[in-house]
């Protein structure tokens, strides 16, 4: 049996978070990626949402063994959800794909209560850029909705569990990428 991939479209994308095998990029047709709060979470995270005619790019990965029970503890928060007919890919034959999307009666805006990490965008901004090169992090600002929602900074005492270390220019492309799409950072209260 030929294992099963998942399209990720956040911090999955950024290869240092997870060890799933035969990573590669890909478009998912028909769905965008915005910021929201769930009763699950305290902050706001990455989801994505039926868009039709919208694409965002990603990354699959094989699922060995078609054993989902770590990805489905890491990503507890979402419902995982048929993707196979609606992501493109380099692959041959036609693999089973799965999403990760919370229901949207589930989700709410973030906000000043339940805000975006640094340490997760940063993540998230490092995983394209090291996948898509830097019009990759542009694309994913540009094609994700919710920068409404403040970005808590903590990146000086990080609480995102799979947070990265990031360069100095990394870091400069980020913060210009941040304050391109407007988003607003508060400062972490310690």
């Amino acid at each position: 049996m030929k294992a099963p991939y998942f399209f990720g479209y956040g911090s999955l994308v950024n290869t240092a978070t997870h060890d799933y095998h035969d990573p590669r990029p890909a478009r998912l047709s028909g769905w965008r990626r915005t910021w929201a709060h769930t009763d699950l979470r305290e902050v706001a995270f990455l989801t994505a949402t039926p868009a039709p005619g919208h694409t965002i790019a990603g990354l699959i990965a094989a699922v060995p063994g078609a054993d989902w029970d770590a990805l489905d503890q890491r990503e507890y928060a979402y419902d995982r959800l048929p993707a196979s007919q609606a992501v493109d890919h380099d692959l041959p034959g036609a693999p089973e794909i799965s999403v990760y999307a919370v229901p949207q009666t589930r989700q709410s805006p973030g906000s000043e209560r339940h805000p975006i990490l640094l340490s997760y965008l940063d993540v998230v901004l490092q995983g394209y850029l090291n996948v898509f090169g830097e019009n990759g992090a542009v694309a994913f600002m540009q094609t994700t909705d919710g920068w409404e929602a403040p970005i808590l900074d903590d990146r000086s005492a990080p609480i995102y569990p799979r947070h990265q270390t990031i360069s100095t220019k990394e870091r400069a492309l980020f913060d210009a990428l941040i304050d391109e799409v407007g988003a607003r950072r508060v400062p972490l209260q310690q």
